[in-house]
C-alpha cells in the first residue's frame, strides 16, 4: 500500500464540513481511501452500483437517518443522484441537532452530475475534494527517486502496483475498454466506442499540441462542435486535460488555443501500443509524453486555486507551464526530456515578458543547479515537494 498524500486532506475536511465529495476517474483508488478512513470511525459504506445496497436506500430519509450518528460513506453517487435533495434535508435538520460535520463522504468517478446536482441542493453544505492518481510524492521513495515506473505506467494504482510492465499494460487496456463500453455512455451522450476510441488515441498521438478541431474533426468525419464534445467529455471524465493560454499585456502576437494532454501517462502509453521503457524511449511521443507527466504531478502538489496555463507567441517565445499561485506570485517551468536542462531562446524571451517570481527547468535528473541568473534546474521530485511545501505555507 501506498500512502495518499490526500488522506490527511479529506479528514481536515470531515472536520468542518456536513458534506465532503471526493471526486475522481474510476479506480483511482477513491474507494481503498474512503474505507480506511471508515476503518478509524463509526462509518456504514453504500456501493451504489450494488443492487443490495440500492435497496438499502430505498426509503433513503428513513436509513440515513437512522445512521445520523455515524460517518455514511456513498460510492457511485451518480447512480442515485435523487439522494442529493434528501442529503440536504437531512444535512440541516443535523445541524439544528448539534450535528453539524462529518455526515457523509460522497464518492463520484466524474464531474458532470455530480457537481451539477449537489451544486443545485447542497451549496454551502459541501466541500469538493479532487483525488488523481498517483504522483511522484506518493510513490519517490518506493522508486528510489527515479520516476521511469511511475512515468511509464501511470498512476492507477493497479497499473503501477502490477507485477510486471505486460500485466500493467494489460489493465491499462482493459481499463481503456471499460471507459468506452460502460462510462462513457452512462456519462455522457451515445457516442460509438470505435469512434471515441480513435478519438483519444489521436489525442495520445498529439500530446501537448494545440487544439485543432477541425483538423480532428476532418479525421473523424464529423464537425468541429462534435469533436468540441467529446473533448468537452473526457474533461469531465477527468482523462483529457485542457491547458489554456497565459495571457500577458504585452503587444506580441499570443498562441489563443489551449493545449490537449491524456493526463495520465501510463493511459497515454497504453492508447498508443507502449508496453514499457523500451518501446518508449523510441516512440515520437517520448518528449511530449514526458511534458504531460511533469506538468500533471506539479499540479498535483501545487496549492488549491493555482491557475495553470502556458505561454507562447507567434515568434516562438515559450513557456510550457505557468503557474499563477493563490496571493499572485508566478512559477515559470521549463520541461526538457533529457539530462541537459538547456532552454532555448525562446524560454528566456518569454522570461522577459511574463515576469515570473521564479523560474526553473524540470529535467530527467535529480540535481540543483543555476541554468541562468534567476532559473534553476531541478528535478521533478524536488520542485513537486517545494510546491508542496508552498501549498502546507499558505
Amino acid at each position: 500500500m501506498i500512502e495518499r498524500i490526500i488522506s490527511k486532506k479529506v479528514l481536515k475536511a470531515l472536520k468542518r464540513q456536513a458534506a465532503v465529495a471526493l471526486i475522481g476517474p474510476r479506480q483511482v483508488g477513491k474507494t481503498t481511501l474512503a474505507l480506511e478512513i471508515a476503518d478509524t470511525r463509526k462509518a456504514v459504506y453504500l456501493d451504489l452500483e450494488a443492487r443490495e445496497d440500492r435497496e438499502k436506500l430505498r426509503n433513503p430519509a428513513l436509513f440515513l437517518a437512522r445512521n445520523e450518528e455515524r460517518l455514511v460513506i456513498l460510492d457511485e453517487i451518480h447512480r442515485t443522484p435523487q439522494l442529493f435533495q434528501v442529503l440536504r434535508g437531512l444535512i440541516d435538520k443535523g445541524r439544528r441537532k448539534g450535528l453539524r460535520t462529518g455526515r457523509f463522504l460522497i464518492l463520484g468517478s466524474a464531474s458532470i452530475d455530480l457537481l451539477r446536482q449537489s451544486g443545485e441542493t447542497l451549496a454551502g453544505r459541501i466541500e469538493y475534494i479532487d483525488i488523481e492518481p498517483l504522483n511522484i510524492m506518493e510513490t519517490s521513495a518506493k522508486d528510489k527517486s527515479d520516476p521511469a515506473k511511475l512515468w511509464v505506467r501511470g498512476g492507477f494504482p493497479d497499473s503501477y502496483l502490477a507485477e510486471n510492465d505486460e500485466d500493467s499494460y494489460a489493465y491499462r487496456r482493459n481499463f481503456i475498454r471499460t471507459y468506452l463500453e460502460r462510462d462513457v455512455p452512462q456519462f455522457g451522450p451515445r457516442i460509438p466506442a470505435e469512434t471515441l476510441e480513435r478519438f483519444w488515441i489521436m489525442l495520445a498521438h498529439s500530446q501537448g499540441q494545440f487544439l485543432n478541431a477541425s483538423r480532428l474533426a476532418a479525421s473523424l468525419s464529423v464537425s468541429a462542435p462534435t469533436v468540441s464534445s467529446y473533448i468537452d467529455l473526457l474533461v469531465d471524465l477527468l482523462l483529457v486535460r485542457r491547458l489554456p493560454p497565459f495571457h500577458v499585456n504585452v503587444k506580441k502576437r499570443l498562441v489563443k488555443s489551449p493545449r490537449v494532454y491524456v493526463r495520465d501517462s501510463g493511459i497515454t502509453h497504453a492508447l498508443l501500443g507502449i508496453a514499457d521503457y523500451n518501446q518508449l524511449s523510441g516512440h515520437p511521443v517520448f518528449g511530449a509524453s514526458w511534458e504531460g507527466f511533469v506538468i500533471e504531478n506539479l499540479l498535483s502538489g501545487a496549492p488549491a486555486r493555482t491557475a495553470a496555463s502556458f505561454y507562447r507567441t507567434s515568434a516562438g517565445a515559450e513557456i510550457d507551464l505557468v503557474l499563477k499561485l493563490p496571493g499572485g506570485e508566478i512559477w515559470a517551468v521549463e520541461i526538457k526530456s533529457g539530462l541537459e536542462p538547456k532552454p532555448g531562446k525562446g524560454f528566456y524571451n518569454a522570461l522577459e515578458d511574463v515576469k515570473p517570481n521564479r523560474s526553473f527547468v524540470v529535467y530527467a535528473g535529480s540535481d540543483r543547479y543555476p541554468v541562468a541568473k534567476e532559473t534553476d534546474a531541478i528535478g521533478l521530485v524536488e520542485l513537486a515537494q517545494e510546491l508542496r511545501n508552498r501549498n502546507a505555507s499558505l
